[in-house]
């Protein structure tokens, strides 16, 4: 295990053990990224995944949003789909958007897939953890790195829609077709991605964030079933190894789940902008659990005053009880002005709770 850090901005590190902090943290979902610049300056020189795979340019475009704006946290630029080409499932992102030549639509190509353990990943995976080591080398320890990692259900999405999906038809029917090799996929991906976040921890990432982004396509019945069981089972193998640390679950749509999120284990509920912070801060009270979101990344798109106006009732909404981390519903946009993601960041800043 890495030796122990003294962190100098720890405020979302205490945020995430419901510590009080002199005011909320705050950051970005997918702040380093295609709305800024200078971003996009080094993105020119380099396909997606190139880009993933160079730790030295990687780990400058996820420095990008704290020179910038200073933000609490930094999270390592990557993408979810990066642990499955090894695994046995080539994505690409030629369009700029992923897609897998080869889908999967049937029992023996899940069965064909490989389980990738700590030796493997740090193998396949280098560049990932290359990465981690280029950025806390850089920031001195001035302020958290995160990692993430896509959790198993949103991973199957991706390989069996073949990518994207506006109705995740094909996943869904392999599910109720072939339940017996729908939990098999789903056994590999969190054995897999357990490892995979454990690696970045020994690495040196301060927290932990697991996507579950599709998660919220489910009903509760089947989130309970094909979801909610591998979140636990990753977040049981990182505490096993990493008893205290510091583990956010993100869904995207979670009005009706959030229940099934506490009882994951995750520390931190990551959550989207359908649901109200007052009463998400009310559902957690007592449970020793913390809360992150959940402007409408849309809201960005308005005028700085009105992105000014946003920010502050949903702080109002969060409130300023411990345990409270300013951030986004989803990811940001990429059509989204800098002066906007700026305006959310400083009126964070400036409103001390």
């Amino acid at each position: 295990m890495p030796t122990q850090t003294t962190i100098k901005n720890d405020r979302i590190l205490k945020a995430l053990r419901c510590q009080a902090t002199d005011r909320a943290p705050v950051w970005m979902m997918r702040q380093a990224g295609r709305y800024l610049p200078e971003y996009q300056a080094i993105r020119s020189q380099f396909s997606f995944l190139d880009l993933c795979k160079n730790p030295v340019k990687a780990a400058e475009v996820s420095i990008q949003p704290y020179e910038i704006f200073g933000v609490d946290a930094i999270i390592m630029f990557s993408d979810i789909l990066v642990p499955l080409e090894p695994m046995g499932s080539a994505v690409s992102f030629a369009t700029g958007s992923p897609k897998f030549a080869e889908p999967i639509r049937t029992v023996k190509q899940v069965e064909d897939l490989r389980v990738l353990d700590k030796d493997e990943l740090a193998k396949s995976c280098s560049f990932v953890y290359d990465t981690i080591t280029e950025i806390k080398s850089k920031v001195n320890d001035e302020l958290p790195v995160l990692g993430f990692a896509g959790a198993p259900w949103t991973l199957a999405s991706y390989m069996i829609e073949g990518g994207g999906s506006k109705d995740f038809a094909q996943i869904k029917a392999f599910s109720y077709q072939h339940p017996q090799a729908m939990h098999m996929l789903l056994q590999k991906l969190s054995d897999t991605i357990a490892d995979y976040l454990i690696l970045k921890l020994d690495r040196g990432v301060d927290a932990v964030q697991l996507f579950d982004t599709w998660g919220s396509v489910l009903t509760q019945r089947d989130y309970q079933e094909f979801a909610m069981p591998y979140q636990q089972k990753i977040i049981s193998k990182i505490r096993s190894v990493y008893p205290d640390a510091s583990i956010t679950l993100y869904v995207n749509g979670v009005a009706n789940i959030l229940d099934y999120m506490v009882q994951t284990g995750a520390n931190c509920l990551s959550v989207d902008w359908r649901v109200n912070l007052a009463e998400v801060r009310s559902f957690v009270d007592g449970k020793n659990i913390a809360i992150q979101g959940n402007l409408d990344p849309c809201k960005l798109l308005g005028t700085k005053q009105s992105v000014i106006e946003e920010t502050k009732r949903m702080l109002e909404l969060a409130g300023n009880e411990p345990g409270y981390i300013a951030n986004l519903g989803h990811g940001i946009l990429p059509m989204v002005p800098v002066e906007n993601a700026r305006a959310f960041i400083e009126t964070v800043k400036n409103l001390a709770s």
